[in-house]
């Protein structure tokens, strides 16, 4: 699904309305409509519904909201928090028709419509006044502000947020929650903080990085009517991971297929003391799906890791006094990466031995000169031996994917986590960019860009999945992917999304509290399988 910003959300809406023909009007109707199933759809006993209106197009839909909610006998008071006489466009016509549908224009209840319209702000207030009624609401819809808004939220209105946030009543968000960046996330000075946001048409960027996620609560997509064509026109380069995007990427088993078929992995990892992390590595690049996977490793290890996982083979291989991989042992993994023609991930649990990190310089720089062509994963402290020596940089490609947290993102790039986390979204895509590499900025949310700029950001995982050894499972289901003939571009996005729904399926069972990435890794096949 293509996640837009501010700009490109209204350049939708006017060539919708300019270059199509269906009117603003209409737009807001189905808007409205469609908020409106959803409101009953989750919150079907809310009787007595509080809307806070703005006077812009965010308020025109909630008025829409307002006299429909009516319509089906909810008891629905609007608050206008402008003067009814800044109303303008299609937001003044639905202010008329509501006025019309009321008695009189207070607080007197029009017969038969259940519909009360009252402005509680002026220029003077500076909060809500002591004789409304919005404490009694079971349910307030936040329509106050939407992607139009610009610089920080003022006096009266900051006020009443401020009023709304400390009241414990459930609060459902039209488009964003009124004070949100649009395209950061980030608050405009301050900002609603709902329970579900319903946004329209396409999601928008700061819905899905933090705070705005957040403060967004639970998110819902409707869909209004933007021709495809309309939004195709826009060049959008930023999604949003869904389960149908997930689908469609899904390597295919035939029924005439066996080990051969679905490729071979080398993960080239482990030490002293980080023999998890191999193990996991290995471990889930078969659990994504890979024919055979074989695990490079510092010799002594050999006998713990054979025995510990009897499904992946071993490559037992030169080391350091310090019990890591030793530079000599390049030759060896170059000739059997060659000969099987494997996906190569590198760097799990290996360790910043000065001869570990040369062995990481070497194989990335020969990998490219002798045009080997290796797809490559590079995680953990094989990304701390590339940011060692920049240089290295230049001997990566299209087929190599990264997978940086934050704090390797900063050593990669020389940067402050502070700053690369104010635009994620940016972040990846520039850095993926300028270096003609795959980047999985992992995070909350994980995004991915490839070179060609095109981002995903991710829709699954949970609190529980911030423990040890997360990372090397994705490193794992990343190169498993890849050796199933998914190009880094695809692979990524797709191994994100399955390592994240994989976490919220294991959460599920046992809670995010003690959630260990063994249990992840187990239920990887369940969530492969609930997408095919």
């Amino acid at each position: 699904m293509k996640v837009v910003t501010a700009a490109e959300m209204r350049q939708i809406d006017q060539d919708t309305i300019e270059g199509i023909g269906i009117p603003g009007i209409v737009l807001m109707e189905t808007a409205g409509s469609a908020i409106v199933r959803a409101i009953e759809q989750h919150y079907p006993t809310a009787q007595r519904i509080g809307i806070l209106v703005g006077k812009g197009n965010n308020g025109g839909d909630g008025l829409v909201i307002a006299r429909q909610l009516a319509h089906t006998g909810h008891d629905v008071h609007v608050f206008l928090v402008s003067p009814a006489d800044s109303f303008t466009g299609e937001a003044e016509t639905n202010l008329q028709i509501a006025k019309r549908l009321t008695a009189s224009f207070g607080l007197q209840t029009a017969p038969k419509s259940g519909l009360r319209i009252e402005t509680i702000l002026t220029d003077t207030d500076t909060a809500l006044k002591s004789d409304t009624d919005i404490t009694s609401c079971e349910l307030l819809i936040d329509a106050i502000f939407g992607t139009g808004l610009r610089g920080a939220v003022r006096d009266p209105i900051a006020s009443l947020i401020d009023a709304i946030n400390k009241l414990s009543i459930p609060t459902l968000s039209v488009d964003l929650p009124s004070g949100l960046d649009a395209d950061t996330g980030n608050p405009l000075g301050i900002c609603v903080r709902a329970d579900r946001t319903v946004t329209i048409g396409l999601p928008k960027r700061g819905l899905l990085v933090h705070p705005g996620a957040e403060l967004a609560g639970k998110l819902e997509v409707v869909d209004i009517g933007f021709p495809e064509q309309v939004i195709d026109a826009q060049g959008i380069k930023v999604h949003w991971t869904t389960a149908a995007q997930a689908s469609e990427w899904i390597p295919q088993r035939p029924l005439a297929s066996h080990k051969g078929s679905y490729g071979r992995v080398l993960v080239v990892a482990g030490s002293t003391g980080m023999t998890g992390a191999a193990a996991l590595a290995s471990e889930a690049a078969l659990r994504a799906g890979a024919g055979l996977v074989t695990l490079a490793i510092p010799k002594h290890l050999n006998p713990i890791l054979e025995g510990l996982l009897p499904e992946v083979m071993t490559l037992p291989l030169s080391e350091t006094e310090g019990g890591s991989l030793s530079v000599s042992a390049i030759s060896a993994i170059l000739e059997f990466a060659e000969k099987t023609k494997s996906v190569l991930a590198i760097g799990p649990g290996i360790s910043q031995h000065p001869d570990t990190v040369a062995l990481v310089h070497q194989l990335v720089r020969k990998n490219c000169e002798h045009k080997l062509g290796r797809q490559m994963v590079i995680d953990a402290d094989g990304l701390n031996a590339i940011a060692q020596t920049p240089e290295m940089m230049s001997f990566l490609g299209r087929e190599t994917v990264l997978t940086p947290h934050p704090g390797e993102m900063a050593r990669l790039t020389n940067t402050p986590v502070s700053t690369l986390e104010e635009d994620r979204i940016r972040t990846a895509q520039t850095f993926a960019n300028a270096h003609g590499v795959t980047l999985v900025f992992k995070g909350a949310p994980t995004v991915t860009s490839d070179a060609n700029g095109n981002v995903w950001i991710n829709s699954t995982g949970n609190p529980g999945m911030g423990t040890g050894g997360m990372g090397d499972v994705l490193t794992g289901v990343i190169a498993g992917l890849m050796a199933q003939g998914l190009s880094g571009e695809s692979a990524a996005p797709l191994a994100v999304y399955i390592h994240g729904l994989a976490g919220d399926i294991a959460s599920e069972r046992l809670g995010i509290h003690g959630l260990i990435a063994s249990d992840v890794l187990k239920a990887v096949p369940e969530a492969i399988s609930s997408l095919t």
